[in-house]
């Protein structure tokens, strides 16, 4: 079996992925660790820095910045919960792609050859509702979505 885990830097995607250690031992599975980089987000992130700041001259500059940011924060992430996977003798991997969320979770989780994907049940944002991508993969990605909370 192979196990598909989400992991979006937030402390949900990492109880998840905690979750996914046990059934990965149950089952012996081996387990992805799969993250998705959107330039868009990042593009987002130093406009609203630029218009709060009032300093616009450099606003490809503050994405070029947040951009290496996001990129450098999630591959800690994932080699931190590969080093904890390692430790319990888990054969996995992780994958780091760029593009649209919602089309590159489907493409991997319905291409991948999995049995189970795993994710938090919110992002990054932590708001008390569901996580938005749960929303807009659910009823797309053909094998098994186990939600974590």
């Amino acid at each position: 079996m192979k196990i598909l885990v989400l992991i979006d830097g937030s402390k949900w995607s990492q109880k998840a992925a905690l979750h996914a250690i046990k059934l990965a031992k149950r089952k012996n599975a081996e387990v992805v660790l799969f993250s998705v980089l959107d330039i868009a987000e990042a593009k987002a992130m130093a406009f609203n820095f630029c218009t709060q700041s009032g300093i616009c001259e450099m606003l490809k500059d503050y994405e070029g910045r947040i951009w290496n940011d996001m990129k450098k924060s999630i591959a800690d992430d994932q080699n931190n919960i590969l080093t904890r996977y390692r430790g319990e003798k888990i054969l996995c991997s992780g994958k780091i792609v760029e593009g649209n969320i919602r089309d590159e979770v489907i493409k991997e989780a319905n291409s991948g050859g999995y049995g189970l994907v795993v994710m938090g049940a919110f992002g990054r944002s932590g708001k008390n509702r569901i996580s938005a991508l749960l929303e807009q993969i659910g009823g797309a990605v053909k094998p098994p979505l186990l939600v974590v909370r």
